[in-house]
């Protein structure tokens, strides 16, 4: 009986042993995964630039250089103002963009848009369109100019452009609904409603609801699969 009882016992030992160390083998794989995760992340990716960065890719690493957040209070005024301004002067010899111009008063104001903003987007486009200065020179003193315009493009960038309407090539606005013509869908105007879901954060969209089955038109690639257009759209 004592003979089993240190058998056991040592046994019990061994076998401990053998756990530690495959625990310790354990931590040193995870260890070197993380190394080498961490090597891949701080590798710098690069991205095509928009054609107003120069041609010069912008590069994103892991040190976060990116805009993680962005905060959009341009007004339905302002936008309208340097829409119209960018359509009515896009045959001119100067045309002014409609995105660079409420990037302007966006750093201007600190993002900040109220009654007087059409009215420095118009002073703006004026300078412009007369030739006394270009948007380089107008912002060359405006340490957050870029960001703005790197913001604002990326919620605005793409809405205008040439398109074929009636067999004519026109420009305008390309932006359009998702929803199919001709199928019932409700919306509710929640742009910048509280959200608390994940984080505290205004909500930067326009929730549309339609029936199962309304065909979507997604004009650009998303990362939303099928079951999640399903879950979270209709």
């Amino acid at each position: 009986m004592k003979r089993s009882g240190i058998y056991n016992r040592g046994r019990g030992r061994s076998g401990m042993a053998v756990r530690i160390g495959m625990l310790l083998i354990l931590a040193l794989g995870c260890v070197c995964i993380a190394g080498e995760l961490m090597g891949k992340w701080q590798m710098p990716v690069r991205q095509e630039s928009d054609s107003r960065t120069n041609g010069q890719a912008v590069e994103v690493t892991a040190d976060g250089n990116y805009i993680k957040w962005v905060e959009f209070h341009v007004t339905n005024e302002a936008m309208s103002a340097a829409y119209d301004l960018d359509v009515d002067s896009y045959r001119d010899e100067i045309h002014v963009n409609w995105i660079e111009l409420l990037a302007y008063v966006g750093a201007k104001t600190g993002g900040k848009f109220d009654k007087n903003s059409v009215r420095k987007i118009e002073e703006a486009a004026e300078k412009l369109k007369s030739g006394d200065c270009t948007m380089e020179e107008l912002t060359e003193d405006m340490e957050y100019y870029d960001y703005y315009l790197e913001a604002y493009t990326a919620v605005l960038g793409g809405m205008t452009g040439e398109f074929t309407l009636d067999g004519k090539r026109v420009y305008g606005l390309k932006a359009f609904s998702p929803i199919a013509k001709g199928f019932d869908y409700s919306h509710y105007d929640d742009f910048g409603s509280s959200r608390s879901y994940g984080y505290a954060r205004p909500h930067l969209g326009h929730d549309m609801m339609g029936q199962i089955g309304t065909p979507i038109r997604i004009k650009y690639r998303a990362c939303a699969s099928k079951k999640d257009a399903q879950a979270f759209v209709f």
